[in-house]
């Protein structure tokens, strides 16, 4: 397997992910938060492991942070407006990533969606790519489609981290499914995948801590956190609780 160490601390890993734009659009923004800088901000104060960012963030924006801060580049998006199908199609390349600093590439694979075989292909090629260039490839991997009632059962998402680990991914981002022993399960099923979970929905900063803790005490790698911080008023008190809980 490729090293971890370049976005991880101690085995552990703290990402701040911004990719949010294409896929949710500009209600979860406002003027403050829709820069990128103000994310890097956050990050780098913060003293966080890694940023997310999709293509045209990362080769905007990241030249000036590359010695600060590592970089995960989201090599797929999508809109909000094709669920229950949704899916994107691969608009990065390794290389690209690469060229914009990245130390890693991540890719979101819609499990249960039509085109979940196409995205499996890609993601293949993907992990091809990163490993011969000695970078991690990471899989989002998300319940989506016809046949999803609850997309975050312990049963789906420990089946989303499994995916993870059969296509070679090097760490596997899925959805909290809730409590210590369903976050194991996801973590026994990844096997030497490595796991991230999701930041999910915007609540309050202990509710969010509570969440950290349970992460920390089911033994996974860590969270990838967007919204809980970004949109919150006091980011760096939710920075402090998220390190207090996944770093111990």
């Amino acid at each position: 397997m490729v090293s971890l160490d370049s976005i991880t601390r101690n085995g552990r890993a703290i990402w701040l992910a911004c990719d949010q734009g294409m896929e949710h659009g500009p209600s979860d923004f406002n003027q403050q938060n829709a820069d990128p800088h103000y994310i890097y901000k956050l990050a780098l104060e913060g003293d966080l492991d890694a940023v997310i960012f999709g293509r045209g963030i990362s080769e905007r924006y990241h030249g000036r942070y590359k010695d600060q801060i590592p970089l995960i580049t989201k090599l797929n998006g999508h809109t909000r407006f094709n669920k229950p199908e949704s899916w994107g199609k691969q608009n990065c390349s390794v290389e690209e990533a690469l060229s914009y600093g990245a130390s890693a590439v991540g890719y979101t694979i819609h499990m249960g969606a039509s085109h979940e075989a196409d995205q499996m292909a890609e993601f293949s090629g993907i992990v091809r790519d990163a490993h011969r260039a000695g970078i991690p490839a990471i899989a989002w991997v998300y319940p989506r489609g016809v046949q999803i009632h609850d997309e975050k059962t312990p049963e789906l998402c420990a089946y989303a981290a499994r995916i993870g680990l059969e296509l070679g991914a090097d760490a596997v981002k899925v959805y909290n499914p809730g409590d210590v022993g369903a976050l194991r399960w996801v973590g026994s099923m990844a096997g030497e995948c490595k796991v991230v979970i999701s930041g999910g929905d915007h609540v309050t900063p202990e509710e969010y801590a509570d969440q950290c803790r349970m992460i920390r005490e089911a033994d996974l790698m860590g969270v990838a956190v967007g919204r809980n911080v970004w949109q919150s008023e006091t980011p760096m008190e939710v920075i402090r609780l998220i390190k207090e809980a996944i770093r111990v």
